[in-house]
């Protein structure tokens, strides 16, 4: 069993920066993947952006130049820094843990850009 903890979402002006963190805890394998997925009020769940533990990565076309997700030096730690933020980014920011053995989901964090 894998444990996802998101964190460091919160209310950010048009224009802003704000990043976010899914910390893994558990049986975490040395081989997986960690998606971020956004929900809108209203709108299906999409797809942002993952990465792999070979560092291999893809985007989501609306968040290509503006998004940047990465390992953090801290153990088992994947962050989402999203910049030249729009009210359209305006979601519950959740991470996906897939291993070999199954998918795992954190319970989100709220990220709301108005001014």
């Amino acid at each position: 069993q894998v444990t996802l903890v998101e964190s460091g979402g919160g209310l950010v002006q048009p224009g802003g920066s704000l990043r976010v963190s899914c910390t893994a805890s558990g049986s975490v394998d040395s081989v997986y993947v960690t998606a971020w997925y956004r929900q809108a009020p209203g709108k299906q769940r999409e797809f942002v952006a993952s990465i792999s533990t070979g560092n291999s990565i893809t985007y989501a076309d609306f968040a290509k130049g503006r998004f940047t997700i990465s390992r953090a030096n801290v153990k088992n730690r994947v962050d989402l820094q999203m910049t030249s933020l729009k009210p359209e980014d305006t979601a519950v920011y959740s991470c996906k843990h897939s291993d070999s053995r199954a998918k795992f989901w954190g319970q989100g964090t709220q990220v709301t850009v108005s001014s």
